[in-house]
């Protein structure tokens, strides 16, 4: 799923469904988490860093202490695509590892 093509509202709800984590607002999906402390939340983005680099895809990300939001949109389709849902899922498991919830 990491095509740049601008998914439909059903292939956008069918998605979701995979990402419990994330909601919707207008043309992106976000998610905030906690992680358990400071260093942990830096080590999430850091590794959430290495996977957009390597789908060549950014979040826009958040710090606020140990709080991390995370807001995913392909600016260049105007929507959301397969890349912003393959990014969700890494940065599900970038928060898994650090035990953040």
């Amino acid at each position: 799923m990491n095509s740049r093509a601008r998914l439909t509202e059903d292939e956008i709800a069918a998605a979701l469904a995979d990402v419990p984590h994330w909601s919707r607002e207008g043309e992106s999906i976000v998610r905030t988490a906690d992680a358990p402390d400071f260093p942990a939340a830096i080590r999430v983005v850091d590794a959430v860093a290495e996977q957009a680099e390597a789908l060549d895809h950014h979040p826009d990300i958040d710090i606020r202490w140990r709080t991390l939001r995370f807001v995913l949109s392909t600016h260049s389709a105007g929507g959301l695509t397969g890349l912003d849902f393959t990014l969700a899922t890494r940065i599900d498991g970038a928060l898994s590892a650090e035990s953040a919830a």
